[in-house]
């Protein structure tokens, strides 16, 4: 048996039959996501509660400022800092 030439084009070939797995976004980008992720959590862990038991009962408590004004502020910062995870390009040169 003799020795099979191996031509480039056949190595190509291999190599294209093999998947290369790769992520679309790097570690950076990751680790801003689950950062916008625990504000944006936070923010709706910060406006539950609140109601009463008895419905004929209202409680002022509902209109408290971490309800109204501070946990909306965190989820639209946990939205912004999303946005920027995925626009942000860890290979760009400074």
């Amino acid at each position: 048996m003799g020795k099979k030439n191996i031509t480039k084009h056949d190595e190509q070939q291999e190599e294209n039959l093999t998947p290369r797995f790769e992520f679309i976004f790097q570690k950076k980008n990751y680790i801003f996501m689950v950062v916008g992720l625990l504000v944006i959590g936070l923010g709706f862990a910060l406006m539950a509660g609140g109601g009463s038991d008895d419905p004929n009962v209202f409680n002022e408590e509902i209109f408290s400022w971490r309800r109204i004004r501070l946990a909306p502020i965190l989820v639209l910062i946990g939205f912004g800092i999303e946005i920027y995870a995925i626009l942000l390009n860890p290979n760009k040169e400074k």
